[in-house]
């Protein structure tokens, strides 16, 4: 149910096409390689408002462990949701989607065409972001949140305490 709750927060608050504060943005660049930046610059306006928040949170209950790459994990975990192109109605439509179809059945959609291609790619965008990071040149821990941040918590290679300071913020 919890899940179900986050969506629905998530959603309303996504209605909106607010971005982060002129503030969080210029803070959030400061924790980000120049090439994350370029990746940052691509994300919509409600993806860095919400990755603003993560990585607040993030800092504020890791002090000082919050490094540079953790910081970059909470502000580009979504990262790879560009990929797709759906906006905030696509989205609803892919996440219920999943849950009716089956992650299974979601991923295969990337090989179709179409609105169900950009599903499956809104689905796939964990991996997705992964990429887009190796490619920018993030670190391996800020690489590795945006592979596993929808994964069970055994599944995680992030240290523990960083991964559940990161899953933590990401569900507030």
């Amino acid at each position: 149910m919890a899940g179900a709750a986050h969506l629905v927060k998530r959603f309303f608050g996504s209605v909106l096409p607010i971005g982060p504060s002129a503030a969080d943005d210029a803070w959030a660049r400061t924790h980000l390689l120049d090439a994350e930046q370029d990746v940052w610059a691509r994300m919509s306006r409600v993806d860095r408002r919400h990755a603003a928040g993560v990585a607040r949170r993030v800092e504020r209950a890791l002090g000082d462990e919050a490094s540079r790459p953790v910081l970059a994990a909470a502000l580009l975990h979504d990262c790879g949701k560009v990929v797709s192109g759906l906006g905030t109605y696509g989205r609803v439509i892919a996440t219920l989607s999943v849950r009716l179809a089956g992650r299974d059945i979601a991923e295969a959609w990337t090989e179709t065409s179409g609105f169900t291609r950009r599903v499956g790619l809104y689905v796939e965008h964990p991996r997705l972001g992964a990429d887009l990071l190796g490619i920018a040149g993030s670190a391996p821990l800020t690489v590795a949140w945006a592979a596993e941040h929808h994964l069970p918590p055994e599944d995680w290679t992030v240290p523990r305490p960083i991964a559940e300071a990161l899953k933590a913020a990401d569900d507030d």
